[in-house]
């Protein structure tokens, strides 16, 4: 990997200096032709979003930072991804300047919205070479002002400006302040006060903790383009998870074969997407009684099921979230397929509840009762499942202790920071977007389950988009039933 270092030290390669080194490199250089290019298709979707956090917060400065790089080791970065409400808020995706803020100022009818970003530096600076946070000859060429100012509908001005627009800030200033930290203390030194927490003109509190909300229950319901994101997410994650069938004698040769169901689906999620929307959890036999098993070392073994739950994260950052667990042998084993038959009908019933007006929690509540019926049946629990479903009981929560949806969109938990009223005792209602996962987890030393169940892990996973009358299964198209996934794994040769 090339030096990196911005600065000279004693023990790295430094970039010449002289005087006759810059009048060469910053010569010879062809012009370059860059028309403006046309509006992007969520340019007038992120423009409406403004225009509705405008209404939220009349009279005040609202600052939306994209963020910086954050250090993985050294001198090496994690690859950069914006903070969500500003990727929201702008409609810039993967290609986001690294450093990049928008300010929505306060113009009497709402709000003037600028994006202040680091522009392009000529050839002639020696940026354009010496500077490896953001020279071209490090990272490639950055667009101009007037290129990002058509790309995305939006007023554009250069980084440095930011300064003088922020030095007049006062206290009611709100900011995102986990975006970037560094400027939100800027921000507090320019006000002599952490900004965020001037009341409203009426009395009411109004801080930043109110604009994070906000931003969140902006996100609540999705608009024809995100929608069409996730669908697009949804579909290159089928194909992953058809490369990773398709890749199964290799994941049983080896001995870490959960890294090879890793690396195969991130593959995919590269070549189709930007990345995966989280890690990649390829959990095979009692590791799928894990619930966030990420480490993915252990070796699979035939016979076992591999619990994979994975999503492809699309260039715009929209993400899908799909579970699946296989048999991979090809079939499931008696036992296999009795629980996995549980946690489709627990799957079934709380999809077969969604439609605008019930409550979010009614969908977990769906799946719960399935969950406690089956569990009793198979005498596991030491009351009948009408107890065990008593807020006081619960006994069949420990062999499911997490929640069975979530919302889904530019963060795979979505939403996260809405009020709970608006989230988990909200309405359900058209656009939205949310996962149904039940599962069904026998740790391999639970004593309270009889030993053929003991390391049976098993989690069904759809996207589900809420419609006018009803719900579609963004999903439904990757197999999910025990002879569609036996059918499945039988096309790929096996």
């Amino acid at each position: 990997m090339a030096d990196t270092t911005p600065r000279a030290t004693s023990n790295r390669s430094t970039t010449p200096g002289s005087s006759t080194f810059k009048d060469f490199i910053g010569s010879q250089w062809a012009d370059r032709e860059r028309p403006l290019p046309a509006p992007r298709e969520q340019a007038p979707f992120a423009a409406a979003r403004r225009a509705r956090l405008s209404e939220l917060h009349p009279g005040r400065t609202i600052v939306v930072p994209a963020g910086q790089a954050k250090v993985r080791s050294n001198d090496t970065d994690h690859p950069f991804r914006p903070h969500s409400a500003f990727a929201h808020l702008t409609g810039w995706g993967t290609d986001t300047v690294v450093g990049s803020v928008l300010v929505m100022t306060p113009n009497g009818a709402g709000h003037d919205a600028t994006l202040h970003f680091r522009a392009t530096a000529g050839r002639d600076s020696e940026e354009f070479y010496a500077n490896p946070e953001i020279g071209e000859f490090w990272v490639g060429p950055r667009p101009s002002l007037a290129e990002v100012a058509a790309d995305l509908g939006i007023a554009t001005a250069d980084l440095a400006d930011l300064d003088g627009v922020l030095a007049d800030v006062d206290a009611s200033v709100l900011v995102v302040r986990d975006a970037d930290p560094e400027l939100t203390r800027t921000l507090d030194e320019h006000a002599g006060a952490p900004v965020g927490g001037a009341p409203a003109e009426d009395g009411s509190p109004e801080t930043d903790d109110v604009l994070s909300r906000d931003l969140s229950e902006l996100r609540l319901v999705k608009d024809a383009y995100e929608v069409a994101e996730v669908r697009a997410a949804v579909a290159a994650t089928q194909r992953g998870f058809d490369d990773v069938i398709g890749d199964f004698d290799a994941v049983l040769a080896h001995p870490r074969g959960e890294r090879i169901v890793e690396g195969t689906f991130n593959r995919r999620a590269r070549a189709d997407g930007n990345t995966v929307g989280y890690d990649t959890i390829a959990a095979a036999g009692p590791h799928a009684c894990i619930l966030h098993w990420t480490r993915n070392d252990g070796t699979v073994r035939p016979g076992d099921l591999i619990l994979i739950d994975a999503g492809v994260e699309v260039d715009s950052f929209y993400t899908a979230d799909i579970t699946r667990t296989l048999p991979v042998s090809g079939t499931f084993s008696p036992v296999q397929r009795m629980v996995y038959e549980a946690v489709l009908e627990a799957a079934d019933a709380a999809f077969a509840i969604v439609k605008p007006g019930i409550t979010f929690r009614e969908v977990h509540a769906t799946a719960m009762e399935v969950i406690a019926r089956k569990t009793a049946e198979w005498g596991f629990l030491p009351v009948s499942a009408e107890e065990s479903l008593l807020p006081d009981n619960q006994f069949h929560r420990r062999y499911m202790v997490h929640g069975t949806s979530h919302h889904l969109g530019l963060d795979v938990h979505d939403c996260a920071k809405a009020r709970r009223e608006m989230y988990m005792d909200g309405i359900v209602t058209p656009g939205m977007v949310f996962t149904i996962e039940p599962g069904l987890y026998f740790q391999q030393d639970d004593l309270t389950v009889p030993e053929e169940f003991r390391g049976i892990g098993v989690r069904i996973e759809d996207d589900v988009l809420v419609t006018e009358d009803g719900a579609e299964n963004l999903s439904v198209g990757i197999p999910r039933t025990p002879s569609e996934v036996e059918g499945w794994i039988a096309r790929s040769g096996r």
